[in-house]
């Protein structure tokens, strides 16, 4: 099974200073429910993974949490997407959770949930701890809203190249739409029953 695990706040969805705390302020982001489409058409399962602390911090109710991903989950099946599954951290960060990325508890949940080895899973998103969450278990990582010339940019101080705050390995891409033209286009070349280094 080919599994790609995305964050939501950033990835799917703006993120802002503030919590979304009802269906009312959550927006996708341009061309990302379309690329969570082309991911399935590809043949992958798309889950989420999101720390959502508003919820430990009683600033919205699971209901409500429920409702925004009603709303996504609505948003996406009109341009022919699915995702199967959100999995989310309901704590404050001084909770000390294993579940608040980065954290691995959710990637653990989710890889044992759908049964495959980390290397299997494909973890995207703009959020660093949510790539350290991948890394945890060995999944293959991919930043979303950077290119590798902009990271080596936003990293450069002075003459030297301060250390890469992304796990080694992870690799860089403009847009979810972006990441989804790649694994799409890695899906179509791969032969059937071969792992896809993606």
């Amino acid at each position: 099974m080919k599994i790609a695990i995305l964050d939501r706040d950033g990835t799917l969805n703006p993120s802002g200073e503030s919590f979304i705390a009802s269906p009312d302020e959550w927006t996708p982001l341009p061309g990302a429910l379309e690329a969570v489409a082309r991911l399935n058409h590809a043949g992958w399962h798309v889950v989420v993974a999101t720390n959502q602390p508003g919820l430990g911090r009683g600033l919205f109710d699971v209901m409500a949490l429920n409702a925004i991903h009603a709303k996504l989950h609505r948003k996406l099946a009109a341009v022919g997407g699915r995702i199967d599954a959100v999995f989310y951290c309901p704590h404050a960060p001084d909770d000390l959770c294993a579940c608040r990325k980065p954290a691995p508890g959710l990637m653990e949940q989710i890889r044992d949930r759908y049964g495959v080895e980390g290397d299997e899973v494909l973890v995207a998103g703009n959020c660093v701890e949510h790539l350290r969450a991948g890394a945890a278990i060995g999944a293959r990582l991919h930043r979303v809203g950077a290119s590798q010339a902009a990271e080596a940019t936003l990293v450069a101080s002075g003459d030297a190249l301060l250390p890469s705050p992304w796990p080694e390995g992870t690799q860089f891409h403009a847009s979810l739409a972006d990441f989804a033209d790649h694994v799409a286009a890695q899906s179509a070349v791969a032969a059937p029953g071969l792992n896809i280094a993606v």
